[in-house]
């Protein structure tokens, strides 16, 4: 079978690429080794972290003891629960069921101690020194901004901008650039620490509203939120979530979020934190091939806070066969393999 001119070239870049880093590991072995721990230190937008892998948003991020727990157990910062201006019970249950063992379908309607209520959580955390991203939703622009400077002010090391909850109508703001720009200036305007911004799957254009959300200050953007989805009970008829409609998060939403990570990675300057899916070490290396700088673990919480160690563990011992001094090498490899664009003929 004779090989096409693309083929030929693949393979050649593959082979320069194991020679180059097989250089790269020879002189590597020259220098003084890292400990485990520092493989894993990242720093994003400034906040050393001791961790890539970071509590996702809306998974355990209520009670300051409990977040505590999760970054002696070996996170890197954790993610509080959305916070808004008031106190919110979201919707009725069903409001969270399980669609396979590592797959989840939830509408729980932003529910939350409001943002007076919650700030001895982030004072707390500040005490316990556990870096600690304070997520913020709002009803304007005027509701964002002064929950997140009373966030910033208790302490938070930085703010996670909510403007995609599927199942909200804030998600009507990550769908328009225009308003994404909007909503993130104002509030990046008045905050002195750094503001990611979490985007949504549901749109046409993830990279376009995500270099809209750049351009207006963003220091970071989070990818992704939950997928849009919705299950119906065959014997009764109707939808089972008490909201109808609802964000599908876990394990099958892993390979949309690598692809959405892998894209945006290509069009922008400020770092990416990968969300989707993560059950495993390999699933944290992958997130960082595809363009990740860290990640949030959300879904896979619920089989014990314990995996963050696992997970870590399975990092370092990647790290250390493979002979990279930091996770932070890892970031974006992935691009530097060609992908075929037009088929064979």
């Amino acid at each position: 079978m004779v090989e096409s001119d693309y083929q030929i070239n693949l393979k050649q870049r593959y082979l320069d690429h194991f020679w180059k880093k097989e250089e790269l590991d020879k002189s590597k072995q020259k220098l003084k080794k890292k400990t485990d721990s520092e493989l894993l230190e990242v720093n994003l937008c400034n906040l050393e972290l001791e961790s890539p892998l970071i509590l996702a948003s809306g998974i355990l991020g209520v009670s300051s003891s409990l977040m505590t727990k999760i970054k002696k157990v070996g996170a890197g910062a954790v993610t509080t629960k959305s916070i808004g201006p008031r106190p919110r019970k979201g919707y009725k249950n069903p409001s969270i069921i399980p669609i396979d063992k590592k797959t989840f379908l939830n509408s729980i309607g932003l529910a939350n101690p409001g943002i007076d209520y919650f700030l001895p959580e982030i004072k707390k955390l500040k005490q316990e020194k556990v870096k600690t991203i304070v997520s913020v939703f709002g009803n304007s622009i005027e509701s964002y901004i002064e929950i997140a400077i009373k966030a910033q002010n208790a302490g938070a090391d930085a703010i996670e901008l909510n403007i995609s909850c599927p199942h909200d109508n804030i998600s009507k703001i990550c769908q328009d650039k225009q308003l994404t720009y909007k909503y993130v200036a104002a509030v990046k305007k008045e905050l002195k620490i750094p503001l990611f911004v979490k985007l949504s799957p549901n749109v046409t254009d993830i990279c376009e509203i995500a270099l809209s959300a750049e351009k207006a200050g963003a220091d970071a953007v989070t990818a992704i939120n939950t997928v849009n989805a919705m299950a119906i009970d065959i014997e009764t008829q109707r939808p089972i979530l008490s909201h109808g409609s609802g964000g599908l998060s876990g394990k099958a939403i892993h390979s949309i979020a690598i692809k959405k990570v892998y894209d945006l990675y290509k069009v922008l300057d400020i770092p990416i934190i990968g969300c989707g899916g993560i059950f495993s070490w390999k699933d944290v290396v992958e997130f960082f091939l595809a363009g990740a700088s860290a990640v949030q673990i959300g879904s896979a919480m619920y089989q014990g806070i314990n995996i963050i160690s696992k997970i870590n563990q399975g990092i370092i011992k990647f790290l250390n066969e493979n002979n990279f001094e930091s996770i932070s090498d890892l970031t974006g490899i992935a691009h530097n393999f060609p992908m075929q664009t037009d088929p064979d003929f």
